[in-house]
């Protein structure tokens, strides 16, 4: 497939290869590099895997994948780059987004996806806001300091799963036994719950 891929381009993308077995790695260097250099085709691939679920076996991983491609490593982001992105969020100035930033970098410690969800719990919460009088976002430092987080971003996402209605729940229950993503016609076409695309609307808003 990759070797007719001069004229049709195709892109690759595996997650959680921490995971991944010496066999499953075996394979997909196989894959990649037995049709020659990747630099003469039109093949894009993009691996990604979390160096603290397994050190040593990613360490194996590295070796054998980026002999051929580039190692990009993503950390968490510093508080002079989170505070950038709140700033351009809210779209204020970094002066005056400072003080929210701070309490924020350390309850997250600067992940990426636990900042976006802990804005979005934030504003759903009322200490987070769009100010009508002053035309611009407004927080509530001392309650937001005061709010206790997990740790662990997966954590905070399920609890945050845990606090939609039980019909919304279980909604979600059904809409996992077809994959990570379904269409809705295809929900629609297993007769099922009429209701069970209402509660999925719900979840989506929340």
């Amino acid at each position: 497939v990759i070797s007719s891929s001069s004229s049709a381009p195709i892109t690759l993308f595996l997650d959680d290869l921490q995971w991944a077995d010496a066999a499953s790695i075996a394979a997909v260097n196989q894959l990649l590099f037995a049709s020659g250099p990747l630099s003469h085709m039109k093949f894009f691939f993009l691996g990604c895997a979390r160096e603290k679920d397994s050190a040593t076996k990613w360490s194996h991983c590295v070796d054998i994948l980026v002999a051929g491609g580039i190692h990009v490593k993503l950390d968490c982001m510093d508080e002079h780059t989170l505070n950038t992105m709140v700033s351009e969020t809210l779209c204020l100035s970094p002066r005056l987004t400072r003080p929210l930033s701070n309490v924020m970098y350390h309850k997250t410690k600067g992940n990426p996806l636990f900042v976006s969800q802990l804005m979005r719990s934030l504003n759903k919460e009322g200490l987070l806001r769009p100010s009508l009088s002053r035309r611009q976002w407004e927080w509530d430092t001392m309650k937001i300091r005061s709010r206790r987080l997990p740790d662990d971003v997966a954590i905070f996402l399920t609890n945050s799963l845990g606090e939609l209605p039980d019909k919304v729940q279980r909604a979600l229950f059904v809409l996992s036994c077809f994959g990570a993503s379904s269409e809705s016609a295809f929900v629609e076409s297993q007769g099922l719950d009429r209701n069970i695309l209402k509660n999925l609307e719900i979840a989506v808003a929340q």
